[in-house]
């Protein structure tokens, strides 16, 4: 089966991760992949494993209310519908695997015609807005689309309330993403050495934040709650790892960051390490991993949190619930709640037998329900059910076994 995986943005942030681990474990003797995404970072990964990319135009476009840039993205889109329509029909694929809600709708107009199946990754969480209405809409119109979810929490934000309505007009599965449990794991000697690399102590009690510095993922309501936590444990050092990736805005944010870094007096006990290429390493350097997102559909750091047997602080939004068992495998708090983080933060650091506990049971939780063998197995499963012309008819949301209770289809 050929599939063609196209993703509408150069710039590598997490659903670009997932992607490139799709690409690395796919069975080559069943399946064949080809790339379409925009010249950058992306397609130079995807070359170095050996898949054949072929670059397009980038898509530019993204929720708004201004008119002036809603006629600007739509004339995007527009450009790269044209541009890769003719593509497509030279490449001939069996299936396409669209990795993003945007690069579903160029997809699905860009085949018009054509019959082949399209799957959309649904990595993010649809905002309320009109325009995620239309996107339902244009669903409905097309019978070749498959959903392929990151969360329970993902798809019921997708569906909303009108596709709740045809539920089984919409096919798909849901699948939470993976870590891979060789790459994060506990190691003493790499702690050692990335601490020593970083001039932190051995002592020192360390909290970490990765991922992408945008507002969505809380890093300034961490900062006001790591101040109240400097009044309990003075010594305490903050490390917020990642750099902003998309937008003016974005950059803006992390300027604001650091401006109230300084203003609330914590110049010397926060770092901003910036993008790393080496975070398994520097997970190893944390006491406690915090995932302060305001929304999140499927946090790939949790997973790798979780499989470096770190305790993970997280809120109690999208998926993460789906992938945390409070006080079993890592501790949940309300989104946007500065003080029952704080609090969070200096509980578990007066209680290491319970920190140790979490992170025991956190990696063991990976180890059986989000490995990379078991993720491939569904998703190969998948790509079947979705490449064959006798399961073209709409059957709802396809029923295919996961090793994982937590991953299940939904009905």
């Amino acid at each position: 089966m050929k599939i063609l995986f196209y993703n509408h943005t150069p710039i590598v942030s997490g659903a670009e991760r997932v992607l490139l681990l799709i690409l690395s474990q796919l069975d080559r003797g069943q399946f064949q992949s080809v790339v379409m995404c925009p010249a950058g970072a992306l397609q130079q990964l995807v070359e170095e494993k050996n898949v054949p990319c072929v670059p397009v135009e980038s898509l530019q476009a993204r929720f708004t209310w201004r008119p002036d840039y809603l006629l600007r993205y739509l004339l995007s889109f527009l450009s790269v519908i044209r541009n890769v329509r003719a593509q497509i029909r030279q490449i001939s694929p069996d299936l396409i695997h669209a990795n993003s809600i945007r690069a579903g709708l160029v997809m699905t107009a860009a085949t018009i015609g054509l019959r082949v199946p399209v799957i959309w990754h649904l990595h993010d969480l649809l905002p309320h807005h009109p325009i995620s209405t239309a996107i339902r809409g244009f669903v409905l119109t097309s019978p070749r689309v498959r959903l392929l979810a990151v969360s329970q929490a993902t798809v019921r934000r997708f569906r909303g309330s009108l596709l709740r309505l045809f539920s089984r007009r919409v096919p798909g599965q849901v699948l939470l993403n993976c870590a891979d449990t060789a790459k994060f794991q506990p190691e003493a000697e790499s702690r050692a050495a990335i601490r020593t690399e970083l001039a932190i102590p051995a002592e020192q009690f360390v909290i970490g934040t990765i991922g992408q510095i945008t507002a969505r993922k809380g890093q300034l309501g961490l900062l006001h709650a790591f101040a109240d936590v400097v009044q309990e444990i003075p010594d305490a050092l903050l490390l917020i790892v990642g750099e902003p990736l998309f937008t003016a805005a974005d950059q803006q944010y992390f300027q604001h960051l650091q401006q109230t870094a300084a203003e609330l007096g914590l110049i010397s006990q926060v770092r901003f390490l910036g993008a790393r290429r080496d975070v398994p390493a520097v997970m190893q350097a944390l006491d406690l991993l915090v995932v302060n997102s305001l929304a999140e559909p499927c946090g790939l750091v949790v997973l790798e949190g979780m499989a470096s047997g770190l305790p993970v602080i997280a809120t109690a939004v999208g998926g993460n619930p789906e992938m945390i068992a409070h006080v079993s495998s890592g501790w949940l708090v309300p989104a946007q709640d500065n003080n029952a983080l704080a609090e969070a933060i200096v509980k578990l650091q007066k209680m290491p037998s319970l920190r140790r506990q979490l992170g025991m049971n956190a990696r063991l939780r990976v180890k059986e329900h989000f490995t990379i063998r078991g993720y491939m197995d569904v998703l190969e499963k998948f790509y079947r059910a979705c490449g064959n012309p006798s399961a073209a008819q709409r059957q709802g949301w396809t029923e295919i076994p996961h090793p994982s209770s937590a991953l299940r289809s939904n009905d």
